[in-house]
């Protein structure tokens, strides 16, 4: 068995790359002590696995980890990333010549590159990312969960845990980040655990330099081309979510020998966590920004319009103006809109987005304790003309949520693309 795993460490260059390869075949060299006469990595590669195969009597397993990650290392620097491609894509053409000597070869990463740019004539193999019958492997369904730590779930909330958690899916049951749950069980709290290991920094570069519109994230239509579409000179946002596990599947339809996958986000703590980390790049003071989004969750439990409004003036304020010189977003209400529900979704609260009603579209509700706050938004050039709350009244976009909560707050916010914040904040209770 022969592995191969670029998990540790960073590899910044095209050389670092070929030195970590030489390494590893230096390695099994001695391990199988063998005396290898080719030069090059590739053909070094090759004569590994052709006299291991003879030495042993037995054909070769070759494991490869994390093969994805030295390109992903360099994903902001181009030309490296392609040429750490083109150098890996060499390597791996070798287990297509080394067919007769192989039994099996098992490839793992994040992303899944196209077979032409990394895996040119590898046509055996085969592609389980979306295969109901290997869905489970990688997490804890449900039921696992409950079995094997039934000790520690005794008195846990398994409704909640399972909000929190669960819900990677692959077309299979869906599943539980490891990980996650583990820790959860060992510190009995409900926090970003996964998110704290790192920061998806490209990501929301990425994000904001698209002018994604982030409560699209809610639900989001794709076909297959573009979940499996991802290489160095093609990145989209969706593609990227997908494969990096921010977004999961929740449904697949076949229309007319098609599929349409719809996504959105498998559970509470990447909702919350890529949101807090899209707010955290628009604001340099994080710790305003924390004391902040405290008074706002106060106001959202106590139903306090005022306190609402503050807090959204506060959040809006702290933006750098610098960051409006690198686009033209403040003229648009999807900003705004991106904006606040990012707001409200790193807060933990239940966001719905481009609710339909049987007279229009509400930009927002969110729901709370009882409590469902309408929201609609437009944009202005100065002065607030009132037409937020107006067009709410108007579609009675309130009407779904009559029966389903106590207290229903009608809100209309209007923005002054001069002074990039709330001018107008207009509400009336309905009940």
């Amino acid at each position: 068995v022969i592995v191969i795993s670029f998990g540790s460490g960073v590899v910044r260059t095209l050389e670092e790359l070929r030195l970590s390869e030489k390494e590893v075949i230096r390695r099994y060299e001695e391990r199988f002590a063998l005396t290898l006469k080719a030069e090059t990595i590739k053909d070094r590669f090759f004569e590994l696995i052709e006299r291991a195969r003879y030495k042993f009597g037995a054909q070769v397993v070759v494991l490869v980890d994390e093969y994805d990650k030295p390109i992903l290392d360099n994903i902001e620097r181009p030309e490296v990333a392609l040429a750490i491609r083109e150098e890996l894509k060499n390597l791996y053409s070798v287990l297509k010549d080394a067919d007769e000597f192989l039994k099996f070869v098992f490839i793992t990463g994040v992303t899944k590159f196209s077979k032409v740019s990394l895996f040119s004539g590898l046509n055996q193999l085969q592609d389980i990312t979306l295969n109901p019958e290997y869905a489970t492997i990688c997490g804890y369904t449900q039921c696992e969960l409950e079995e094997v730590f039934e000790e520690r779930l005794k008195e846990a909330d398994i409704h909640k845990i399972r909000c929190w958690y669960n819900g990677y899916s692959w077309l299979g049951e869906p599943v539980y980040n490891p990980f996650d749950i583990l820790l959860h069980l060992s510190e009995g709290e409900f926090r970003q655990y996964w998110f704290e290991t790192g920061s998806p920094s490209f990501l929301i570069r990425l994000l904001t330099k698209e002018g994604y519109l982030l409560p699209t994230l809610e639900d989001i239509e794709a076909g297959e081309e573009l979940l499996g579409a991802f290489d160095v000179d093609a990145i989209y946002p969706e593609t990227l979510l997908f494969q990096t596990g921010y977004l999961t599947i929740k449904d697949k339809e076949a229309i007319e020998g098609a599929n349409i996958y719809r996504l959105g986000f498998p559970n509470q703590e990447v909702r919350v966590s890529l949101n807090s980390h899209l707010l955290n790049y628009l604001v340099k003071d994080y710790l305003k920004k924390e004391r902040n989004r405290i008074e706002f969750i106060k106001a959202i439990r106590n139903g306090d319009m005022q306190g609402i409004r503050e807090a959204l003036q506060g959040f809006f304020s702290s933006i750098p103006f610098e960051w409006y010189r690198k686009n033209e977003l403040s003229g648009y209400e999807g900003y705004y809109a991106s904006v606040v529900y990012a707001y409200f979704a790193a807060s933990g609260l239940t966001v719905e987005v481009e609710m339909p009603t049987s007279r229009g579209k509400l930009d927002m509700a969110v729901i709370h304790d009882g409590r469902a706050y309408i929201m609609e938004f437009k944009v202005v050039e100065f002065a607030p003309e009132g037409k937020a709350l107006e067009q709410i009244k108007k579609g009675r976009y309130w009407e779904p949520f009559l029966n389903k909560t106590r207290k229903i707050y009608l809100i209309g916010v209007e923005f002054s693309k001069k002074e990039r914040n709330i001018v107008g904040f207009q509400w009336e209770k309905l009940k």
